[in-house]
């Protein structure tokens, strides 16, 4: 019976000893956010497109352009951003969509973002609204119809390496069918050059200067 205060009092110190021995846990370390990564037109045109849906089943589409953003690196036939401009004759109106890959100035939002409705009272100038099935070359092969069959293109390209190429896609009088402008600059109004590529047969059509 004496033993037994001494035998409990051995017990509580190998439960104390395994205890402080146990091995402490370490806090997980978080594996880092890859970089983004730019996106190509055809892309961000159809999740731009399949959220527009819901607002106008008969939307057409107005303009897709490219937007080069600081932070996204730089891939011909793509951008970190896209904007998209739907119109519905029905409603009368016009939406603009963007679809970032960050979050960024100019009210760019990582994902799809739709813009404020606005009036619509058909076509203003040379464009006119397309349906979404006449884009059936992406960018990334408008760059590279550009750069094969533009005139000069490639040698264009070397003496401006600084120069981002730009993607504007639109229907318009000079042809037929909607057609990409694979463009040198960032805007039609501050480029020098720039070549014309059909968005539905991936055709060369003309190089602008």
């Amino acid at each position: 019976m004496r033993r037994w205060p001494y035998t409990a009092l051995i017990a509580t110190l190998v439960a104390l000893t395994a205890c402080s021995e146990a091995p402490q846990k370490t806090a997980e370390k978080k594996e880092p956010l890859p970089p983004p990564e730019p996106i190509s037109g055809s892309s961000a045109f159809f999740q731009m497109y399949s959220a527009a849906r819901a607002w106008a089943p008969d939307l057409e589409v107005v303009l897709l352009r490219s937007l080069h953003l600081p932070g996204v690196k730089y891939e011909p036939g793509k951008a970190a951003a896209w904007e998209v401009r739907f119109a519905s004759q029905r409603l009368q109106r016009a939406r603009s969509y963007t679809y970032s890959t960050i979050e960024a100035e100019g009210n760019l939002h990582k994902g799809v973002f739709a813009g404020l409705e606005e009036t619509w009272t058909g076509p203003r100038g040379p464009s006119r609204p397309f349906n979404f099935q006449a884009l059936k070359k992406d960018s990334t092969e408008a760059y590279a119809v550009a750069m094969k069959k533009g005139k000069g293109a490639a040698e264009y390209s070397k003496k401006n390496p600084d120069k981002k190429i730009s993607f504007l896609l639109e229907a318009t009088s000079r042809h037929p069918n909607a057609a990409w402008r694979v463009l040198w600059g960032d805007s039609v109004s501050t480029s020098n050059y720039s070549v014309y590529v059909d968005a539905s047969t991936g055709d060369y059509l003309e190089t602008m200067r």
